[in-house]
């Protein structure tokens, strides 16, 4: 699929929250601290030098849900902050919010229920964040809730919204700074596509001044 997609001129892959095992909590899938490399995300280190694009997910090491952007300077991380429900046995949550850059621009990366957190994406946004990335695994009978959520992060942000749910969800969606939305997936394994204008993010700002107006000193 990432081949198809590329063929097909995608230069930003997004894939849902732990694409690779699922939430398995199995002896073995859990990451050890030994496998500091990554060994897993290999075949996409070839296709980011031979495509020169830009990947993004999530993979677990040890007891963090580290969601990643890979390309040809190399991986970066940023670890989950809100582990959910059952989650919390197994996962702890991040320490630090910060965006990370690329050269396709500045990735706010956030996961799953992080989602339901609005403060995340703001502070993503507040340090620059030029293209907010979702992935998760919300169930197909919170589809309604999630298409809200990723709709309302992108508006309230004024920033572009690529939101990647897993198949059995669906849903998965990019979304303008102007909160509409270019391409949706239905249930079940899908590869959509969506052109995001650098510019209009700072365009969005300028029409309707919410960051240049905030006042942080009463909330």
């Amino acid at each position: 699929m990432a081949r198809n997609a590329l063929d097909r001129g995608a230069e930003i892959l997004v894939y849902p929250e732990l694409f690779l095992t699922g939430f398995c909590y199995e002896r073995g899938h859990t990451g050890d601290g030994r496998r500091d490399a990554y060994e897993e995300l290999d075949p996409f280190r070839v296709l980011a030098r031979e495509q020169d694009c830009l990947i993004i997910g999530s993979v677990r090491r040890s007891r963090l849900n580290l969601g990643f952007c890979l390309d040809r300077s190399g991986l970066e991380l940023r670890a989950k902050i809100h582990p959910f429900g059952e989650e919390k046995k197994h996962f702890d949550g991040g320490k630090t919010i910060s965006p990370i850059s690329t050269r396709w621009g500045r990735v706010g990366l956030q996961i799953c229920y992080d989602l339901r957190f609005p403060e995340v994406a703001r502070s993503l946004a507040l340090q620059d964040a030029d293209l907010l990335v979702t992935v998760a695994q919300f169930p197909s009978q919170r589809r309604g809730q999630w298409r809200a959520l990723c709709i309302a992060r992108a508006i309230e942000n004024q920033i572009p919204h690529l939101a990647c749910n897993w198949a059995k969800g669906g849903g998965s969606m990019i979304i303008t700074a102007r909160g509409i939305v270019l391409a949706e997936a239905e249930c079940g394994e899908e590869i959509i596509f969506g052109e995001i204008d650098p510019g209009e993010k700072d365009e969005v700002r300028g029409e309707i001044p919410c960051f240049a107006d905030r006042r942080p000193d009463l909330y």
